[in-house]
């Protein structure tokens, strides 16, 4: 009988054990465990994405594009995609992306290295043969440590050292935040990337290694200093709500990492502040070579109607259309650029749109003129995507100017089989921010609705029974 239970209860131990090893911060990561999981979520990852992919978008995803370090290889995959798709895909990498970071750490730490080697899983490139060392590296020593076996009494003394390691994980965000921003004039990964994870990291260093506590308050307590830095930033008037906003779903999760990593460095490490000063010497170095290395790319966002109307009365709306009505929206009443009317001067090529919107006005001169088909143009200059949330006046961070650029947009129209007109939207933009897989996620859906709002506004107009042309004046 008693065997029988054992026999029960052995999957369910096994299970537990794998989860623990790939979440948790306490049990030694052997190779061949290392090599067998990496392995298996690696394949089970590609086979999800790749089957999602084809039956969303109709692209096959190669192996060579899953392993590629260059990440537009792979953004240009979900191109048309629908919007939650590339949301999905960065909460469904989050895990995986924990999963590696601890194992590695681990390992490395297993093996005889200091922690700080197994990090180098983040780097592109470096990242498989990363791995794959670590995987052959035998086990030298067996991770022990407080946490894993002490209750921890909060004394004053750990209120101190966390007060410390808050404080400190804020001076390295301005400092960050100052050469990357203000000295470089980039928003790189070394920013939102990089950044996080050291303030977490140096917080828990710091807080452990004068009196040590749990490993889940190490977590909080770097998603706390990332918190507090959007304060501190939306405080002294550097950034405002609207992009603290949009950093927060990536800044926040990487803190709580770097809380993790800080926890497992001070316990493991005889000085643990010696790598990490290193570090901190290393990152402001990636920001300026993240500013030479890093190409010009160009995005597309193309949104469609299809409208209940013949094709040359749709045509005359896009050349001609009404004032558009002050938005209902959330996002655009709280400072996104919404677009309000449109106006041509002349025909033909030459002729120069112009669009108004609640931040300014893009100038566009017209470069392709087939009515009823298409309609092209240039940007020539254009305002700030948005306004920025904040208790100051006249905020105006970095980053509105020029990060986000639209450089061409288009109107094609065609008929449809069945009666009617398609009206298809799009634009061609570049973006100073990165990791672009991330903040393409943004800028797709801003962009998004505003397409949407200027292609109903126009098929609205177009299948009222008298469309014609109307003045824009």
């Amino acid at each position: 009988m008693n065997n029988l239970h054992a026999s029960r209860d052995r999957p369910e131990s096994i299970a537990r054990g794998v989860l623990v090893g790939w979440f948790g911060f306490y049990a030694d990561v052997p190779r061949g465990f290392y090599a067998t999981s990496g392995f298996a979520l690696m394949l089970a990852k590609y086979l999800l994405e790749v089957t999602v992919l084809w039956r969303v978008v109709g692209t096959m995803m190669t192996p060579l594009e899953f392993f590629s370090p260059v990440l537009s290889a792979r953004e240009e995959l979900v191109a048309g995609a629908p919007d939650w798709l590339g949301w999905a895909w960065f909460l469904w990498t989050l895990p995986f992306l924990w999963i590696a970071v601890t194992m590695s750490l681990r390992r490395a730490f297993s093996a005889g290295h200091s922690p700080w080697f197994g990090l180098l899983i983040l780097v592109p490139a470096v990242n498989l043969c990363t791995m794959v060392l670590l995987a052959i590296l035998p086990n030298r020593r067996k991770i022990e440590w407080l946490d894993a076996h002490s209750t921890i009494h909060r004394t004053v003394l750990h209120y101190r050292s966390a007060a410390l390691g808050l404080v400190m994980g804020l001076v390295i965000a301005l400092v960050m935040v100052g050469v990357s921003v203000y000295a470089f004039d980039t928003y790189g990964a070394s920013l939102f990337l990089g950044t996080p994870i050291l303030m977490g990291v140096i917080a828990a260093v710091i807080t452990n290694s004068v009196a040590p506590t749990t490993i889940s308050t190490s977590i909080w307590l770097g998603m706390l200093t990332v918190i507090l830095a959007g304060g501190v930033l939306l405080a002294f008037a550097l950034e405002g709500v609207i992009c603290i906003a949009m950093a927060a779903p990536i800044a926040l999760p990487l803190g709580g990492l770097g809380g993790a990593i800080g926890k497992f460095i001070a316990e493991t490490t005889r000085r643990p502040l010696g790598g990490t000063l290193a570090v901190l010497v290393f990152l402001p170095g990636w920001t300026g070579i993240e500013k030479s290395v890093t190409p010009k790319r160009e995005w597309t966002v193309q949104t469609e109607v299809n409208i209940d109307a013949d094709i040359d009365q749709v045509w005359e709306r896009v050349i001609h259309f009404p004032n558009l009505a002050q938005p209902d929206e959330w996002y655009f009443r709280w400072g996104i650029a919404c677009p309000l009317r449109a106006e041509i001067d002349g025909t033909g090529v030459g002729a120069v749109r112009r669009c108004i919107f609640t931040t300014g006005v893009f100038v566009e001169p017209i470069t392709a003129w087939d009515a009823p088909y298409r309609l092209a143009f240039d940007v020539h200059s254009q305002p700030a995507p948005m306004f920025e949330m904040t208790p100051y006046r006249d905020l105006h961070p970095p980053h509105l100017d020029g990060a986000l650029r639209s450089t061409r947009g288009e109107f094609v129209l065609e008929r449809r089989p069945g009666g009617g007109t398609r009206l298809v939207g799009r634009t061609w933009y570049q973006l100073d921010m990165f990791p672009h897989a991330y903040w393409t996620l943004w800028s797709d859906l801003l962009i998004h609705r505003i397409h949407r709002r200027v292609l109903t506004h126009v098929k609205q107009h177009a299948e009222q029974p008298t469309a014609g042309p109307t003045s824009t004046n």
